[in-house]
């Protein structure tokens, strides 16, 4: 049977919950035990797959192709582990499952009630993600007390009686406020929390208390006398210089090995040297690269949270600090923005993911100027099909080369909209979405990078590479150096006469890990410090 962790938030959110979560996966699996982390999200969207990025951050796409929540990205690059559609969860998806069932007369003809039938099928996700695992930890999204979240805790509540007792751990984050006037740290506020957490049926076994400053031994025995939680199982979770810290800080609380004491599990010693490599080469680097992010979203970071995380993890392959200069696509023109001042000082162009028309012209000449002036170029999903329309443009002599996405009336639609994706009309969940295989071509900079024949890769998107212009954009130089062959897709191009200049329709950037970084942000960090020699 497997262990059940559930993480619950209070007070307030953005505490770090799913940090936290991902932490102790970490910590866990460095002890040996096989973990997997599931997030319950209380939203009425099926996934964020159709939300503004000003909503919800990045999309994050698993293996097998369900977009989720940024948390999800925090998960696998902790515990190094290739998380499923079983991993997400939200209210959407459960209201779904639950109206088709009675619509097809599931359910016999019964009333279809909050209890036991919504709450059922939330804790079938939690039995269905258990296999083969000795640990699933759980967070519950939101802030406890939403009105959003209450069938998800109900849920769990109802859970806890129905596997061995002992198997259930109940871990809160709260927040420990500073209170600058009186200079003193407050309890009252975790202690509401908590006891807002056990009128809806929930005893935590242990707080994560957040907090800028120490927890003292005495502030610990008093929570622990008005939340009914041992003052051992108390632990303090400060800032950190990066979230790879995290997980060392909480093992020097012992955390882990107190989950591990409350659970019934044997208490091992970890093996974390790695993380502790990672964390030292973060900390301490050697060299120094600007590397410039230019998209459409610039003023929230979280749109693009995995790519600079890659971004990251290849300065530490290389021990060297990435430094992001975040360019706004719509304001970078020949008239504005000049390119010769942003880029004057960067070692690196990167050009990431997104939709729509907004910026393009900006990120067009990104992708120019890192092509004359030999500027490390990295272009992922829409940055690749950008490079492309540049190149059709002004070396193949298209003029109006462009993608059918935001010209349907280009005489050269270099790049256009899949086959199986024209007419429709339902937009969540319906772009090629999850791994696909890609065939790297001999002797191209793309299969020195991966050093292998074919990789797997995952996919958010819906127009491709027009094939009618393969010829004629090979012959000028930009060749295909990754192919889909069993739909016959381009899925990578770079340029033969420039010292770094790659593209991929795939996202590389959901793949990468701090302490196993993505070849493609590994290589580009890489030629940035050559460049900048």
């Amino acid at each position: 049977m497997a262990k059940y962790i559930f993480v619950t938030g209070g007070v307030a959110s953005s505490l770090g919950k799913g940090i936290t979560a991902a932490s102790l996966g970490r910590l866990l699996k460095a002890r040996g035990y096989s973990v997997t982390i599931q997030k319950f999200d209380p939203y009425l969207n099926v996934d964020p797959g159709t939300m503004n990025p000003y909503q919800h951050g990045e999309v994050f796409v698993t293996e097998d192709g369900m977009e989720t929540d940024l948390d999800l990205g925090h998960y696998e690059r902790f515990i190094d582990e290739n998380l499923t559609r079983y991993s997400s969860v939200t209210s959407g998806q459960i209201l779904y499952s639950v109206l088709n069932r009675e619509r097809s007369g599931g359910y016999n003809g019964g009333t279809v009630q909050i209890i036991p039938h919504v709450t059922n099928e939330i804790k079938d996700k939690l039995y269905r993600i258990a296999y083969d695992r000795d640990v699933v930890i759980t967070e519950i999204g939101g802030t406890i007390g939403d009105i959003e979240g209450q069938s998800f805790i109900e849920a769990i509540r109802q859970f806890q009686w129905e596997v061995p007792r002992g198997d259930v751990l109940f871990i809160h984050v709260t927040l420990i406020p500073y209170l600058k006037s009186s200079q003193e740290l407050k309890t009252k506020p975790t202690q509401h929390s908590v006891k807002q957490l056990q009128s809806q049926g929930i005893q935590p076994n242990m707080l994560v208390c957040r907090s800028d400053y120490p927890v003292p031994p005495e502030m610990r025995e008093k929570l622990a006398q008005f939340c009914n939680v041992p003052s051992k199982y108390i632990i303090q979770n400060l800032d950190a210089d990066t979230l790879y810290q995290v997980p060392l800080m909480l093992e020097e609380e012992g955390f882990a090995d107190k989950v591990c004491e409350a659970l019934g599990l044997e208490i091992r010693k970890p093996e974390l040297d790695d993380w502790r490599e990672v964390v030292e080469r973060f900390r301490h680097p050697d060299a120094e690269v600007t590397i410039a992010l230019v998209g459409k979203y610039i003023e929230l970071h979280d749109a693009y949270l995995s790519v600079a995380e890659a971004l990251r993890h290849g300065g530490i392959a290389h021990r060297a600090r990435v430094n992001i200069r975040w360019v706004q696509a719509d304001e970078l023109t020949e008239a504005g923005a000049n390119p010769d001042e942003i880029f004057a000082d960067v070692q690196g162009i990167l050009v990431p993911g997104g939709f729509g028309s907004r910026g393009i012209e900006g990120k067009l000449l990104a992708a120019k100027y890192a092509r004359e002036h030999g500027v490390p170029y990295l272009g992922i999903c829409l940055g690749m099909q950008i490079a492309v329309i540049e190149f059709m443009r002004n070396v193949c002599g298209l003029p109006r080369a462009a993608s059918t996405e935001f010209d349907p009336a280009t005489p050269d639609p270099v790049i256009d909209i899949m086959e199986d994706q024209k007419g429709l009309v339902q937009t969540g969940g319906t772009m090629r979405l999850g791994h696909y295989r890609c065939a790297l071509m001999p002797g191209t900079r793309a299969r020195a990078l991966y050093n292998r024949d074919a990789i797997e890769e995952r996919h958010r998107h819906r127009f491709e590479f027009n094939n009618r212009y393969l010829e004629m954009m090979e012959a000028h130089g930009m060749i295909a150096s990754g192919r889909n062959e069993e739909r016959n897709l381009v899925e990578m191009i770079e340029l033969k006469d420039h010292p770094w200049f790659v593209g991929c329709q795939f996202h590389p950037e959901f793949k990468s890990r701090p302490n196993r970084p993505h070849p493609l942000f590994a290589g580009l960090i890489g030629a940035a410090l050559e460049y900048g020699e």
